[in-house]
């Protein structure tokens, strides 16, 4: 080894980096917030307000307010009782300073200021403040004013008491920095839903979300007496309920308590959200896994016991749980969550708990409710006789796919890559703009698979009629993954999915329909990060040899006005795409498919749980939800062709 070579590859203790105070939060976002996009901004959000829920579950909070500001700065208000002021008596500092400088510092590490919390890791104000360009902070506490400010993480403005107050409570105002962040726009429906959320949970918490950025006000109020009750009501709402009553039933033990609420439909799917502390375990845990356990094994007790069952005969977790909604939600002390961000709960005795809690009450209620068990279990029952016929279905599938070698769907064209890392697979709504994708892709790695005619409403049939059916059977062959329970995410065929429809009605509506199909049987896709959206531009501008296209409104006249230039006179014909149908294959591939220039939108749960939550909405069989949502959202459509 070359002299050289030696200096390059020296380790030493020269090396070893040390992040001084918030710094390391900065340098590695992404550990702390999950990620530098929209969904990281909007993180920000959450961890301020939650530290206001946490007030909420000591009992001193009743109102949260956010308010988006003109300048899209975000400010969290509440009624509780004020972080503290004073000196910290082992940082020699105020303890407002030591909240929003220091990492790992809060009221949640057995202090006794809080018995249960959502900020599991003591992070999140220190972590808003080290990702923000600034953040200031007013505490109203022991009748006065106490305000503070911050760059960056470091404090610029020391703790200074600024007047007198009889109220109590906390404000913080930040504006996120635009060195770390990809965006800095705040989308007032995705905190909606979150903070709609919070409400639920909180049985009687008002929540006011107000944004200012335009000149009409938006604001909403949310306040659920009835909490998880009432958030089992609002997730059935467009579909018919078995029963009228939602079941609820609660209990405590010494380090946590339950709240569980739930209700069937006639639908074949479940929804079943999860809440520890208040926060969304999308990835489950050992609290849904309690549930589950204590629901299969009190419907299949209640059916043998009174006959409904034959000796023999087993109803699956997936037979009891067709049509269920179910909202559970833990409290516990010292919550072990996976990560930052929350996703599974892992404490092994809330398992325990919840199971004994949802055995015990369960089956109380059945035996005090036999009509409803009696109609519950009767949906079960068809649901296993569902499932062995999908089995067969699926097998049937098998024999004529890998297991007896046959080839892949005939509209399907594949690529010739062989690696699924490095192919996409586009499903185009018609053969029209099949056949132009066809001609216009790179065949190298980019697959093709026209959807025709009426696709299937998943909501209502049973997986078995999903096997066999035309329009999707040829996407479960073709992405090679399977179905389901038995979906297997290490046989996908393609690691990009791309949903590629007209930007239309008709097209927004292909688009919701597979992202339901994808949601409800093969979750493991949208969960992976598989699934995008295709976005094909709206508008085709031309100045003499000069063709430019546009995605929206607004772009299309910034455009316009660009092409123009100095000459203001200058003739821009500007036409309308009516579909990708009408797209010769050279546009196709400049506009959608070149992945220099294309724009592909990923899907995310979220975007996959609203996909299903408006589907059910919109074709569902009750009318009054869907006139009440077409005439709330009707002055947006006024563009839209039909």
């Amino acid at each position: 080894m070359s002299e050289i070579e030696k200096v390059q590859t020296a380790y030493d203790e020269s090396q070893i980096q040390v992040l001084e105070g918030l710094e390391a939060v900065r340098k590695r976002p992404g550990m702390y917030i999950g990620s530098t996009s929209e969904s990281g901004l909007h993180h920000l959000v959450y961890e301020i307000v939650d530290n206001s829920i946490d007030e909420a579950l000591a009992g001193f909070c009743t109102h949260i307010e956010v308010t988006i500001n003109k300048d899209n700065t975000i400010t969290v208000s509440d009624n509780g009782r004020g972080i503290p002021t004073g000196k910290h008596p082992k940082m020699g500092i105020s303890t407002l300073e030591v909240v929003f400088t220091v990492l790992h510092a809060g009221g949640k590490f057995g202090g006794g200021g809080y018995k249960v919390a959502g900020g599991l890791h003591g992070v999140g104000a220190s972590v808003v403040n080290a990702l923000s360009e600034w953040l200031s902070v007013k505490v109203c506490n022991e009748g006065k004013i106490h305000e503070m400010s911050f760059e960056k993480g470091k404090t610029v403005k020391p703790m200074q008491i600024t007047g007198d107050s009889d109220e109590t409570g906390t404000s913080v105002t930040f504006k996120p920095d635009g060195e770390i962040f990809d965006t800095l726009v705040f989308d007032y429906d995705t905190l909606f839903k979150r903070l709609r959320d919070q409400a639920f949970l909180n049985a009687g918490l008002r929540i006011t979300l107000t944004d200012l950025r335009s000149e009409e006000t938006r604001q909403d109020t949310m306040c659920y007496e009835g909490g998880i009750r009432e958030f089992v009501t609002y997730q059935n709402n467009g579909k018919n309920p078995l029963h009228e009553q939602v079941i609820y039933f609660d209990g405590k033990m010494e380090k946590a308590d339950a709240a569980i609420a739930l209700q069937y439909t006639d639908s074949y799917s479940e929804v079943f959200l999860s809440f520890a502390n208040n926060i969304r375990t999308p990835e489950g845990g050992m609290h849904e896994t309690g549930f589950k356990a204590a629901l299969t094994r009190v419907m299949n007790d209640y059916g043998h016991r009174f006959k409904l069952l034959k000796d023999d005969d087993k109803l699956s977790g997936d037979d009891v749980r067709e049509g269920l909604t179910c909202v559970i939600s833990v409290r516990l002390e010292e919550a072990q969550f996976e990560g930052q961000t929350k996703t599974k709960l892992g404490n092994a005795y809330i398992r325990t708990f919840v199971e004994g809690l949802v055995s015990e009450k369960l089956s109380a209620f059945f035996e005090e409710n036999p009509a409803v068990a009696k109609a519950i279990m009767e949906k079960a029952i068809l649901a296993a006789s569902a499932r062995e016929a999908a089995k067969r279905a699926r097998e049937n599938i098998r024999r004529k796919t890998a297991l007896g070698g046959a080839a892949m769907p005939d509209k399907l064209r594949d690529c010739n890559e062989n690696n699924p890392e490095l192919t996409e697979i586009y499903i185009v709504e018609g053969d029209s703009a099949g056949g132009s994708a066809t001609q216009g892709r790179d065949s190298r790695y980019q697959a093709i698979l026209p959807l025709w005619g009426k696709m299937l409403n998943v909501e209502k049939v049973r997986p078995d009629k999903i096997y066999g059916n035309d329009k999707l059977q040829p996407v479960i062959i073709a992405l090679g993954a399977g179905l389901g329970n038995e979906f297997d995410i290490s046989k996908l065929r393609y690691h990009k999915v791309v949903i590629m429809a007209d930007a239309d009605v008709d097209g927004s509506h292909i688009r919701t329909l597979l992202l339901t199909f994808f949601f409800r049987y093969m979750r493991p896709l949208i969960d992976g990060g598989y699934v995008y959206a295709a976005v094909p531009p709206l508008y085709k501008l031309k100045k003499g040899k000069e063709t430019r296209v546009a995605f929206s409104d607004e772009e299309r006249d910034a455009v316009s006005a660009e092409m123009r230039g100095d000459n203001e006179n200058a003739k821009i014909d500007i036409s309308r795409y009516k579909g990708l149908g009408e797209m010769n294959p050279e546009e196709l591939w400049e506009t959608t498919m070149d992945p220099g220039k294309r724009t592909l939108k990923k899907i995310t749960l979220e975007d996959a749980i609203l996909a299903d939550e408006t589907f059910s909405l919109l074709m569902g069989e009750k009318v009054e939800p869907r006139k009440e949502f077409i005439e709330k959202n009707a002055k947006y459509a006024v563009n839209l062709d039909f």
